[in-house]
């Protein structure tokens, strides 16, 4: 007959392995490269036992299928379908740790965008972003499209 010796360890809290939801996507700004010029966070890392979201790219269409005229509005209604889609899956803007703008008309002003931004990110850094702009989207009313990867906690498996 074998025996098994068990040893129980016991770690302090600064090791455990399950962090709070969202606080444990890491974002920095290292001091040796220059500050970002916008909202953004120029590096964000991902804990392991985390479940990655990629999402589709969001246009500003509403829920009822109608599309804002202007650049503005379409940025502002695509990143709440981010918001709204992320919340379906448990996750929540604090979770992105990257997004993806790709742009077909520049905005007049990018006061309406920065204020969603500010309202998403509050009490958090923003995640790394890019701003790309282009000669057209899938349809010619489409003037943005903006794409996300969340990072959530995995859930517990089963007991």
């Amino acid at each position: 007959m074998h025996r098994k010796s068990i040893m129980l360890v016991t770690l302090p809290a600064a090791f455990a392995f399950a962090p709070a939801h969202g606080q444990a996507i890491r974002k920095a700004n290292p001091p040796t490269v220059a500050k970002p010029v916008a909202a953004y966070s120029h590096v964000a890392e991902v804990p392991p036992g985390t479940r990655l979201l990629f999402l589709a790219g969001q246009v500003g269409n509403r829920p009822d299928g109608s599309l804002p005229e202007s650049v503005d509005d379409q940025a502002v209604q695509a990143l709440e379908n981010i918001r709204l889609i992320l919340a379906a899956e448990g996750a929540r803007p604090q979770d992105i740790v990257k997004l993806t703008f790709y742009v077909a008309a520049k905005p007049a002003s990018l006061a309406k965008l920065n204020a969603k931004r500010t309202e998403m990110f509050a009490g958090t850094a923003p995640p790394p972003s890019t701003w790309v702009q282009v000669a057209g989207l899938a349809r010619p009313e489409y003037l943005v499209e903006i794409d996300a990867v969340a990072a959530v906690p995995a859930p517990a498996p089963a007991q």
